[in-house]
């Protein structure tokens, strides 16, 4: 089989999102063909290269999000009227106001009306391939996507009655900057990778996550009819929502990108032949976003559980741990709330007084994350000031901040043997990786209600509200004060991890899917090899049943089969009062 590996912003760059998910899937289906089709984000990526491939990798095609070289085309009269029309009737959909649930207004997006939201995607869905359609019929719509004409269209949509409440506000500013947006977004538009050598000779199109990514899936569907599988681990709709709230943008920004990108993600929705999100709080996001239950298959992240082997199965089950030691692993950032960790772990020294935390992690990319860091250390001398025996000697802080590969945490499963809790104090979370991988550790674990947190754990740690340090330095203590239940959630916790978070689950969950969707694609084209005998899955799933209707037979030229030999009289009809 060959698979089109749709990306954006990381495989096969050395940095990026779903980059090891990726590279696993892709090596551990050695039997099956993959193309990549790669979206970088920044000339940065770009410059850091690619992983070293596989062997069945046979192409790699990549293509930049964040810049875009003026392509040169000049439309004509008829194609400046074919993108005015297509244009603005994409922005007319996003801007429409729907029917209104709980006093939200947002085009198309989970507060919207099924009816409304239906109408929305029927409407965004015919311009976008029309504008498609346009970008391959004249090269590329990069001139027209930056032009004026495309801010007035946005303009006027704006402006239109019924038109969302907050896009009438909007400002020339605005307008430019969503225009901007929207250029960016649609930029897969006008590459040239939809031809037959191109998308349109792969049996299946594998999204690695929604929005961008999925474009060119739902373009080689459009073009070629090549079905689309969507994975998101983490749901773009959301992760946008959550980066417009901390953005600096209006109100009318915030709102026409709001139904943009809600907009796309009901048309992925609803054009994936499956959508296999991560964990139940992405699947309930989707649900809300459109996308139908029947489609859905949940299948969770595959993580390499060898590595925490040896840590996972000493005997005693606690390994080299401090019984007095809590530990936090993960990328320093905001929405990882050490704050509240610091203030809880401050409540548990009143308890505990021999207890230290161990906060093992490298501040996220960008000036935020060493902000965040510092100011977490400044509080950290602040609650716990250096404790000596004495007035004139100089003691150590509770409180220790450390990367992997340092003495004392050389390695990822050290870390996390290096405590009696591992503990997780998110606000913000989507699939907990730090927790599993202390899951595959055998430790105790302490955690927030967050994301796929409680689908995570299902019972084997503690699981407390956020933003609450009380109830987390009360669920510490508990388990600090009982290496009994400590070990038995532990052991607990290793069994399930290997039941469903290892990568051998993850391979064997969408090997399955594969051949799922194609057994049921029409067959588009016959695929043959050098000796002239088809290819698996160039003709239907059920021609490789062994039987006599798997022979080759020729069709008598003008009619059918069914139609050869002399034609049979028909039966005189009775006469009326006559027969049965």
């Amino acid at each position: 089989m060959r698979i089109g590996l749709l990306t954006e912003g990381g495989y096969p760059y050395v940095s990026g999102d779903a980059r090891l998910w990726c590279d696993r899937l892709v090596r551990g289906l050695g039997q099956h063909e993959f193309d990549i089709y790669a979206l970088s984000r920044s000339e940065r990526q770009e410059d850091e290269g690619w992983i070293q491939l596989p062997p069945q990798v046979s192409r790699v095609r990549t293509a930049p999000l964040w810049t875009a070289e003026d392509d040169g085309v000049v439309h004509g009269r008829r194609a400046r009227r074919r993108f005015a029309e297509c244009f603005g009737e994409l922005a007319a959909a996003v801007c429409a106001a729907p029917a209104v649930l709980d006093g939200s207004e947002v085009a198309g997006g989970p507060m919207a009306s099924e009816a409304s939201r239906g109408v929305v995607a029927d409407r965004f869905g015919s311009a976008l391939y029309g504008l498609a359609e346009l970008a391959r019929d004249e090269g590329g719509l990069v001139g027209a996507l930056r032009s004026e004409g495309a801010v007035r269209a946005l303009e006027r949509a704006c402006r239109a009655p019924g038109a969302l409440r907050a896009a009438r506000i909007a400002r020339v500013p605005d307008l430019l900057s969503v225009a901007a947006h929207i250029e960016r977004a649609l930029r897969p538009l006008s590459l040239d990778w939809y031809e037959d050598d191109g998308l349109g000779s792969v049996d299946l199109c594998h999204a690695a996550a929604g929005g961008e990514a999925a474009l060119p899936g739902l373009l080689a569907l459009h073009f070629a009819g090549v079905p689309l599988l969507v994975t998101e681990y983490g749901v773009q709709l959301r992760a946008h929502y959550l980066a417009s709230s901390a953005a600096e943008e209006s109100p009318a920004v915030r709102a026409l990108l709001a139904a943009f990108h809600g907009a796309l993600a009901a048309e992925v929705y609803h054009r994936a032949a499956l959508i296999t999100p991560g964990n139940t709080h992405a699947r309930r996001w989707q649900e809300r976003c459109g996308a139908d239950r029947a489609k859905l298959r949940t299948v969770y992240p595959g993580m390499e559980a060898a590595r925490f082997a040896e840590v996972g199965e000493r005997p005693d089950g606690s390994g080299c741990a401090d019984p007095d030691t809590l530990v936090w692993v993960g990328r320093i950032e905001p929405a990882k709330d050490l704050i509240s960790l610091l203030h809880s772990f401050a409540e548990v020294r009143k308890e505990a007084p021999k207890t230290r935390l161990r906060i093992v992690g490298a501040p996220a990319d960008g000036p935020e994350g060493a902000l965040y860091l510092g100011h977490c250390k400044a509080l950290a001398a602040q609650l716990f000031p250096d404790e000596a025996e004495g007035v004139h000697a100089v003691g150590d802080n509770p409180v220790s901040f450390e990367e992997i590969g340092g003495p004392e945490v050389p390695t990822l499963a050290e870390a996390y043997a290096s405590g009696a809790v591992v503990v997780l104090s998110s606000v913000v979370e989507g699939f907990p990786i730090s927790l599993v991988e202390a899951m595959f550790c055998g430790r105790a674990t302490v955690s927030t209600d967050v994301g796929a947190v409680v689908e995570v754990i299902g019972g084997t740690g503690l699981v407390v509200p956020p933003r609450n340090p009380r109830a987390l330095a009360e669920a510490c203590v508990a388990l600090l004060r009982d290496p009994e239940r400590r070990a038995r959630l532990g052991a607990a916790a290793r069994a399930r991890a290997l039941e469903l978070f290892t990568v051998e689950q993850n391979i064997t969950a969408f090997h399955g899917i594969y051949l799922e969707i194609v057994s049921r694609s029409p067959v588009r084209r016959l695929v043959v090899d050098d000796t002239g005998d088809p290819l698996p899955f160039g003709v239907p799933a059920e021609a490789h049943v062994p039987g006599r209707w798997t022979e080759a037979r020729l069709m008598v030229t003008g009619r059918p089969r069914w139609a050869a030999g002399a034609p049979v009289r028909a039966t005189a009809p009775l006469p009326a009062g006559e027969g049965a």
